[in-house]
């Protein structure tokens, strides 16, 4: 009876708990679809006329195709870097590893205004450069990499070395065992760091609002246009649209992740 008791609490709890967190989510959802400028209830009848001028905005679309490329490129050049710097903090020993490796995570501790004034001094007064696209890129590199690293530590942590050294023994080298053995192993978190690099970058606001120049990206140019309320629908409308798109890519890494625990039992890892 106890027991019971216990389970219903703490179904009660993950309930009040779900609709906490996603409520706010799902109403951005809601009133996109309300034929209205102000979010309020009761709803003035739906419409799609939102998404519609949303696509018709140049604005926020160039917004959007320069965070799209961002996040690209981040995405791609911090994988490669956190792969880099898992297998050699997982495979090899480093004199000084754990300050090596302290350093690079050091910007998940910084405070992003902190890290943003600092880099925005030294690309100005240091380097005499002006905030573009590549210094948002340079930035957006330097805080997704710890994450990178983190995701990739732990998967590359999680098969038998025994593979890798057994590939060696079989005539094959260092290169060869990676591409063969070690990457399709590590292909999950490889994804799962793609997707978490992917995300932090096109969500980042306070450094691109410092290095982000004369291209502006999507979350700037939402904060800019959220003084105007007759561009609060169209926003609600892109917000709903990011929605959906991350929900597929959730549902993507779930199922690559799945995917690998598969794969890692097949072998007997």
């Amino acid at each position: 009876m106890v027991g019971k008791t216990k389970y219903d609490a703490l179904f009660i709890y993950g309930i009040v708990y779900l609709v906490f967190i996603y409520a706010p989510v799902l109403l951005i959802v809601l009133f996109s679809f309300n034929n209205g400028l102000y979010v309020a209830f009761p709803l003035k009848e739906l419409t799609v006329r939102w998404y519609a001028e949303m696509v018709g905005n140049p604005g926020l679309t160039k917004a959007l195709g320069v965070s799209l490329r961002i996040a690209a490129v981040v995405s791609v050049v911090s994988t490669i870097l956190g792969v880099l710097a898992a297998k050699a903090v997982t495979r090899y020993y480093l004199p000084g590893r754990t300050a090596i490796t302290f350093t690079i995570m050091l910007p998940l501790v910084i405070p992003s205004i902190v890290f943003a004034i600092g880099l925005l001094i030294i690309l100005a007064k240091f380097l005499g450069l002006q905030p573009s696209t590549w210094s948002v890129i340079g930035g957006h590199v330097l805080i997704c990499v710890p994450f990178s690293m983190a995701v990739l530590i732990s998967r590359l942590q999680g098969f038998d070395k025994n593979l890798e050294e057994a590939s060696q023994d079989l005539g094959e080298n260092a290169w060869q065992t990676f591409w063969r053995v070690t990457f399709p192993l590590a292909m999950p978190g490889i994804v799962a760091s793609f997707l978490l690099c992917f995300t932090t970058s096109f969500d980042e606001y306070l450094l691109a609002a410092f290095l982000s120049g004369n291209d502006t990206t999507l979350p700037v140019y939402i904060y800019s246009q959220l003084r105007f309320p007759q561009k609060l629908p169209g926003t609600l409308a892109l917000g709903s649209c990011i929605l959906v798109v991350s929900f597929v890519i959730v549902t993507f890494a779930e199922y690559m992740r799945r995917r690998g625990g598969n794969t890692d039992q097949n072998l007997g890892i």
